[in-house]
């Protein structure tokens, strides 16, 4: 096991909006809202009516396959409305958030942290529903007993917030988590620096991975340190819910606040902000200007929500994008020889002979183009997959629901997001996330 990984694929994209490191404001609005559809595999149960008092951690949600799992409130309030959609689909819970903020008490004493401490405390917390357990991408089951905890320190995509920025004064808090989660399973650590503020945590094996997007994705550095086989478990965790995790064990609180980038080339002013998943994109209205025109993503431009100015922020998520929404014509199109401000990764337009491939673009929502079959070769789309497996073969694996050739070609260590570098270069412009989301789905189905 290396502990610098250095990786040779990939691709960096220039999109223009990034905030400047400097946090503009603090956003607590009057409503936050819980969405199930946030946490992957939760059939959920509701637990509270309109009008019940909640605290700060409070259960919301349950899982009815497993009740231990919960969903907890992140504010105190009142439950304003419980949304729901076709078929009484349950969409959110609406939290009216309190004046003064009240937190239930979770606090354990230090010498008390076990393994079955740890595990009993963050699911009564409902910080268990911030592990995401490969394979499949869905929360976490309490039962299985996963081989390692990953966590990625950093992220390349674009736009994303900046961890060293955002988390660097909570390292102590961070290494209360680590220290915790040492007690379920071994955990590695991803930096991209050894100078890293969070490269010298203890109860950690700390990987220094350096590389173009996806390096920061944790599926890319499991497959670098610890490749992930059928019939084993791993935990991931992100960076900002970790820290969640250092303050329940150190503070007793369920606690998820986070600074969140706000960027993109539509984002007026783009910016850090202080806030709680789940707020409405409402509360962001001075960072856009004519929503009408505007894509609001939770999260990066690659795998994040379209939340829509009626959404709110994903549990998940550390970052909102904000892009222009492509519905201008263009002149002769693709068959224009100078196209100064469009980016091409393949050096289609002149612009590459300039030196303008690294200027930040004002890219927008447009395809140029629609979905057809795959000409390309799978080495075309290796290039943007620093891992030991054929995409390609795995896309049409799941294209043709053949699972033998989806175990074949590595579906048990690959998400969606893993995918998203090389739907966005697809000459042919299929939706590949959507193709390895179903292939996924299918997987659960059968193998379950």
């Amino acid at each position: 096991m290396s502990n610098s990984i250095n990786l040779k694929k990939g691709l960096d994209i220039p999109l223009a909006g990034v905030p400047d490191l400097a946090v503009k404001r603090t956003v607590l609005p009057d409503i936050v809202a819980v969405q199930p559809s946030d946490f992957k595999g939760l059939n959920p149960r509701l637990l509270v009516r309109e009008g019940d008092k909640v605290l700060a951690g409070s259960p919301v949600l349950a899982d009815k396959k497993n009740p231990d799992i919960l969903v907890t409130s992140p504010v105190s309030g009142t439950v304003k409305e419980v949304v729901r959609g076709d078929k009484r689909k349950l969409l959110a819970v609406l939290v009216k958030a309190d004046e003064e903020q009240e937190y239930l008490d979770f606090s354990v004493r230090k010498g008390d942290l076990t393994a079955e401490v740890v595990k009993d405390t963050l699911l009564k917390s409902g910080l268990w529903a911030a592990f995401i357990q490969r394979p499949y991408g869905i929360v976490a089951d309490p039962s299985a007993a996963p081989k390692a905890v990953f966590v990625s320190a950093f992220s390349t995509a674009p736009l994303a917030a900046d961890t060293e920025f955002t988390l660097a004064s909570e390292v102590s808090l961070l290494q209360a988590g680590v220290s915790a989660l040492a007690k379920l399973a071994p955990v590695h650590v991803s930096v991209k620096s050894a100078d890293s503020a969070f490269a010298k945590f203890s109860d950690a094996t700390v990987h220094v991975v350096k590389g173009k997007h996806p390096a920061g994705n944790v599926g890319v550095q499991i497959a670098a340190v610890s490749p992930i086989r059928k019939d084993e478990t791993v935990l991931t965790i992100s960076l900002a819910l970790l820290a969640a995790v250092g303050r329940l064990f150190t503070t007793g609180r369920y606690d998820v606040r986070r600074t969140v980038a706000v960027g993109g080339p539509a984002t007026n002013g783009p910016a850090y902000i202080n806030t709680l998943p789940g707020i409405p994109m409402t509360s962001l209205k001075e960072y856009y200007v004519h929503p009408e025109g505007v894509r609001i993503i939770s999260g990066d431009v690659l795998t994040g929500r379209n939340a829509g100015e009626a959404g709110y922020l994903g549990f998940y998520d550390t970052q909102v994008t904000l892009l222009k929404e492509g519905t201008e014509p263009e002149l002769l199109g693709w068959a224009r020889p100078f196209r100064f401000n469009q980016y091409s990764a393949d050096h289609t337009y002149f612009n590459w002979c300039l030196g303008l491939m690294d200027k930040e673009r004002d890219m927008d929502t447009n395809l140029h183009g629609g979905p057809r079959a795959f000409v390309m070769p799978d080495s075309y789309y290796a290039k943007y997959l620093p891992m030991d497996i054929y995409p390609l073969y795995l896309v049409k694996a799941c294209l043709a629901d053949d699972i033998d050739n989806m175990e074949k070609y590595g579906i048990y260590e690959v998400l969606p997001e893993d995918f998203a570098l090389i739907e966005f270069m697809d000459p042919s412009k299929n939706y590949v996330q959507d193709i390895i989301a179903n292939g996924i789905d299918l997987m659960l189905k059968e193998m379950a």
